[in-house]
């Protein structure tokens, strides 16, 4: 699985477990998803490109070094990934944010797209999907699909939680692809949701369960 990056920090390892406990409430479950979106994007823009520059000090010119001018765009997957994007841009408030609408089909378990909204510059900018949950893996390759079709050349995956099944598909599908994720759990039940998982976070963030 090597583009497969799994994300064991110990202060995204803690938060992860608090977000599984089902007693914990819709704000800090929200608050928690927030944070530890912007761990993992910590990790996920390690290789953004840097430039030299001089900067004068109170005492002194240094050489010293600043982002070499990629630009970025955050695209949530809605709903769920909405919770991780107040995160993401604390890290890189400059960046674009792009929506890809897919819910999935309570029968086939396939995911429908709904609706798109995505910069114009798609093409020319680092796209990083968000979204807390790679489950199947259905709506994170139609994301996929949505952005390469757009002209998008450099894509990333990001979530909270992934699951076997989840990884494999963005794999066979999009191997070109790197996966970020907090925790790679055990599988799926019959409903496909991840087990042990944290349930429907979308219904957790926003209290709607």
């Amino acid at each position: 699985m090597s583009n497969l990056h799994i994300i064991d920090h110990p202060l995204v390892q803690h938060k992860i477990s608090l977000l599984r406990d089902k007693t914990t409430g819709t704000k800090e479950f929200r608050e928690l998803v927030s944070e530890v979106a912007m761990f993992i994007c910590y990790e996920a823009t390690r290789d953004l490109p840097l430039k030299q520059i001089e900067i004068e000090t109170p005492l002194a010119v240094a050489k010293t070094k600043i982002i070499s001018g990629r630009k970025l765009a955050f695209i949530p997957i809605l709903r769920a990934g909405l919770g991780m994007i107040d995160g993401v841009t604390k890290l890189v408030p400059a960046a674009k944010i792009g929506h890809i609408g897919l819910f999935r089909d309570p029968d086939t378990k396939e995911s429908v797209h709904y609706y798109s909204k995505l910069p114009e510059d798609i093409a020319e900018r680092d796209a990083i999907i968000v979204d807390p949950m790679l489950a199947t893996g259905n709506s994170a390759v139609s994301a996929i699909n949505i952005l390469k079709e757009k002209g998008a050349k450099s894509i990333k995956f990001m979530c909270i939680l992934s699951s076997p099944e989840g990884v494999s598909a963005i794999q066979k599908a999009h191997p070109d692809v790197e996966i970020y994720t907090g925790a790679l759990d055990v599988g799926l039940n019959e409903d496909k949701y991840i087990v042990p998982g944290v349930g429907d976070a979308g219904d957790r963030m926003f209290g709607t369960k």
